[in-house]
């Protein structure tokens, strides 16, 4: 099924990266995408989307050719419905929301509700394309502030935020039933958004109280006690590994150097990782030249998180 994404602005490559995990990408523009997905439903996993649309069609962004796509669509609907419109930054389109909205209502056959509508069209505008659809969901951002790290029985500061964790998850593309490891797993975020989704979740950590925390977050989770440069797993055991690698600033690590750690802990993670599977990795530095000594890198990510603070999240196969 082919459907449209409103996309996050807070990053310009994550959203769309994160939609790989549901389906096919085949036209962007700023925060907006288009793709091919034959589980339209599965897209309820997305961390970095606002809305899932049912693509009806597409235009030029102008008044204009909107008109003449609705004419041609011909729309009916017995449901009350609501005419949307959403202006990207850097849209050609000079028409204000109000406007198109206005065009889209009068264009439907049916009974408008703009309080409480049983079916919402929208049309998306970004840069020189026009994108209509008709709205499938929004993804309950909610969700992920009530899963705030703050809530849960177990705290530690610096750890990443659930919508962050839920989208490296995405991009290591592990489905419901399989296993994601994380091999630093802290306090258990990356592990607890995998889990959410219905992924079969394993993690692992040399620091004993993390371990304990861990198990405190995900009751019933298997988490072990391990060194990350000797894993006690078989080969190929695991489908996807997310992981955010320690810092070495206040955090247990055995190692000589921390570039030694980061070294063996990428080994056995391809060790351990399926022939043809993806490694998420976050640092904050590059480690590019250690990552190419056992992975192919796919992707690169910059995420900003303070003036101090740059994540790196290395995509790996």
């Amino acid at each position: 099924m082919k459907l449209i994404f409103e996309l996050s602005g807070e990053h310009s490559e994550l959203p769309v990266a994160e939609l790989e995990c549901v389906g096919r990408v085949i036209d962007r523009r700023r925060q907006v995408a288009v793709a091919e997905c034959p589980e339209p439903y599965a897209t309820e996993r997305l961390a970095l989307t606002h809305a899932v649309l049912e693509y009806i069609g597409e235009c030029e962004a102008s008044t204009e050719a909107l008109y003449d796509l609705l004419q041609r669509l011909s729309l009916r609907t017995e449901s009350t419905f609501a005419a949307r419109a959403k202006k990207m930054h850097g849209t050609l389109l000079r028409a204000s929301q109000l406007e198109l909205e206005r065009l889209i209502g009068g264009m439907i056959e049916g009974p408008v509700s703009l309080k409480h509508p049983q079916e919402e069209y929208r049309a998306i505008i970004s840069e020189d394309r026009c994108y209509f659809g008709r709205l499938l969901l929004r993804i309950d951002r909610g969700a992920f502030e009530y899963r705030n790290p703050m809530r849960r029985p177990f705290f530690h500061p610096g750890v990443m935020m659930p919508r962050m964790a839920r989208a490296l998850v995405n991009l290591t593309l592990v489905q419901r039933g399989e296993t994601l490891y994380d091999p630093f797993c802290g306090t258990g975020g990356i592990l607890l958004e995998a889990e959410t989704i219905g992924v079969e979740v394993l993690g692992s950590d040399f620091d004993p109280a993390m371990v304990e925390g861990s198990r405190r977050n995900l009751p019933g989770a298997r988490i072990m006690l391990a060194d990350a440069t000797r894993l006690p797993l078989s080969d190929a055991s695991v489908d996807a590994v997310a992981t955010d690698l320690p810092y070495g600033q206040s955090v247990r690590i055995r190692a000589d150097s921390i570039d030694r750690l980061y070294s063996g802990a990428l080994a056995e993670i391809r060790r351990v990782l399926k022939p043809g599977r993806r490694a998420v990795i976050v640092t904050h530095r590059d480690i590019n030249e250690i990552a190419r000594g056992h992975f192919s890198i796919l992707q690169l990510h910059r995420q900003r998180v303070h003036k101090s603070l740059t994540r790196r999240i290395l995509v790996l196969k």
